[in-house]
């Protein structure tokens, strides 16, 4: 089952502060999250809804497992791990990590272990195991999910939530997921869809890069969607959250950021990311190993201004991008990270400066950004063919731009297949 918000005039200070503020790049200019409109609104989570009389039912006196990391707070900044283990109604058994682990703190494939805190043990579910299976689930009788989410397709902790909801369904334990706002918004919606354009949304290979919804909108998809697949269906309930607006962006919900992984360090990171992580399917650098990590498209052997003239040539909207440069490290904000592309070496990059978040379309902007540096750089842009083609969940996009085939028409591809998606979207949108 699921729930219909209810949206009632009760606000709540979150009284964290905000990490991760705007970070001064080599070119000398702060890259900062636009300052929004308005105040903002006050949102309570789906982790603090979870306490009210309605929704505690579903927990008391059961033995449950935690799927969650460091973004799992409250607002008094305690983490849901601690307060579910102190509560003598709950007998909180088990966690499950994502990709970075419990805590967010790696950047690697994540193994098992034992949580600090409490001597609960962790199970990864970024390593050999993606899904939980009988064996783990065993003495389990409610599994709960509660991570924020960026709202971008590849940006792997929904993966996370639709394998535990698939073990869910299978093994016939109730599933509660507990719904934080999409980072970026909830209204743009854009990329190709793959090749199960047409078929029951039932996974992430599925969604077009940007899908504008919230994990718990995703998991009622994911889940009615199921049964038109002929799969079994989770005992599912979401957790909806209390004031929030799916037009608001995250620094509008009244929340602090708590970077949702080492290389998302503000909310400007998240709203290019779905450009730039494009770029790993290249040899180029998106910025990794800087403290504005995907706000650069860059290498030792471009040339920041010719890349930059091309891509304002395009009069992109909401976006602007100059020159700049970049050394890669090991460490950043106190986070060793993946080895970057270039680790030590000057990169020489244009770099991206959004000027207006809400016309900015940061899926198309990548078609452009690859028709760039193809156009200027033929022979030296190398494509790392299954990681590009796994971004866009086709080949499409990749071949059509070696065809020399216009950006534009390449984006015209998407129609079908998106507008099927967003068709489908609207039914399970709960704000």
């Amino acid at each position: 089952m699921y729930i219909k918000p209810i949206f009632q005039a009760i606000f709540m200070i979150w009284g964290a502060s905000m990490l991760g503020a705007g970070c001064q790049s080599k070119s000398g200019e702060a890259s900062k999250t636009q300052v929004p409109s308005g105040e903002p609104i006050s949102v309570t989570v789906g982790a603090e809804r979870l306490f009210e009389p309605e929704y505690f039912s579903l927990i008391e006196g059961k033995k449950l497992a935690l799927v969650t990391n460091h973004t799992g707070l409250l607002p008094d900044g305690r983490h849901l791990v601690d307060i579910l283990y102190g509560n003598e109604k709950l007998d909180l058994k088990l966690l499950f990590g994502p990709e970075h682990g419990i805590r967010g703190e790696e950047d690697t494939h994540v193994a098992d272990g034992k949580d600090k805190a409490t001597g609960l043990p962790v199970i990864s579910l970024y390593g050999k195991v993606r899904k939980p299976n009988a064996e783990m689930l065993a003495d389990i009788d409610v599994i709960l999910f509660d991570i924020q989410d960026i709202g971008a397709r590849f940006y792997t902790y929904i993966a996370t939530m639709n394998h535990v909801l698939e073990a869910a369904a299978e093994q016939g334990i109730p599933f509660v997921v507990l719904d934080r706002p999409n980072a970026i918004g909830g209204i743009y919606v854009d990329g190709p869809v793959g090749k199960k354009a047409l078929e029951p949304v039932i996974g992430v290979d599925q969604l077009p890069v940007v899908h504008g919804m919230t994990v718990g909108e995703l998991a009622l998809m994911f889940n009615e969607e199921r049964e038109k697949a002929g799969l079994p269906k989770a005992q599912l309930t979401v957790v909806p959250m209390k004031d929030y607006q799916r037009e608001k962006w995250y620094d509008q919900t009244g929340l602090p950021w708590i970077k949702p992984s080492p290389n998302m360090l503000t909310l400007t990171t998240a709203t290019i990311y779905p450009m730039t992580c494009l770029l790993e399917g290249t040899n180029l650098s998106e910025g990794r190993g800087t403290l504005s990590p995907f706000e650069h498209i860059g290498a030792p052997w471009v040339d920041g201004e010719k890349l930059a003239s091309q891509l304002n040539a395009y009069g992109l909207n909401g976006v602007e991008f100059s020159t700049s440069q970049f050394i890669p490290e090991s460490v950043v904000d106190g986070i060793k990270i993946y080895p970057p592309k270039f680790l030590g070496d000057t990169c020489y990059s244009a770099e991206i400066r959004v000027t207006d978040r809400n016309a900015f379309e940061s899926v198309k902007a990548a078609v452009y950004m690859l028709e760039a540096l193809h156009r200027l750089y033929p022979q030296k842009l190398e494509w790392r063919e299954p990681r590009m083609d796994g971004l866009w969940k086709t080949d499409a996009v990749r071949k059509s731009i070696l065809a020399e085939k216009p950006a534009e028409k390449i984006i015209q591809d998407w129609g079908n297949g998106l507008t099927y998606f967003k068709k489908t979207r609207e039914q399970y949108l709960l704000y």
